[in-house]
């Protein structure tokens, strides 16, 4: 679980706010299946952008995430946002695999009117593991016993993740 831990719990307005103002945030461009997006948060003094992607679970169209790969606001760290649905088994985390090597779980540090937050500080292994592979698995639990994989294609990603500001 080395490259996929849980993030500090440094959050400010914008970093509680940031998967919902992102997701609606302007396209500035697309990288395979990934789109940068802009936004200036409510509060914020400068835009945010993010690499953004949302997918829904291929056997079930009800169950989506959205992952949202931004700088914290002191431009030190990159952090991983996964809004997962409502209604997951919070206990259980969201798991993590590229190209079916098992990365680790993260918890959630929230749920909002919308979904519930994972978030992990991404180190440099972890994203040399996104750039370089086709697929990312995250894995929510309904129960204990039911995990349900959605996969998240990696095209694009590492050229994404390049230019975001």
């Amino acid at each position: 679980m080395a490259g996929f831990r849980l993030g500090a719990l440094a959050f400010c307005a914008f970093v509680l706010a940031a998967p919902v103002a992102l997701a609606q945030g302007v396209v500035r461009s697309a990288h395979g299946d990934w789109q940068i997006r802009c936004d200036t948060p409510p509060g914020a003094q400068s835009e945010q952008c993010a690499l953004i992607q949302s997918v829904t679970a291929e056997d079930r169209p009800n169950v989506g995430l959205t992952v949202i790969v931004l700088k914290t606001a002191d431009q030190k760290s990159r952090l991983m946002r996964v809004l997962a649905p409502l209604g997951v088994l919070l206990p259980s985390g969201l798991g993590l695999k590229i190209d079916n090597a098992d990365i680790g779980r993260a918890g959630f540090v929230r749920c909002l009117p919308n979904g519930c937050v994972a978030e992990v500080v991404m180190d440099e292994k972890l994203v040399g593991q996104l750039k370089a592979g086709q697929t990312a698995t995250f894995i929510i639990f309904q129960t204990p016993e039911e995990g349900i994989g959605i996969p998240l294609s990696l095209a694009g990603f590492s050229a994404g993740y390049d230019k975001l500001p």
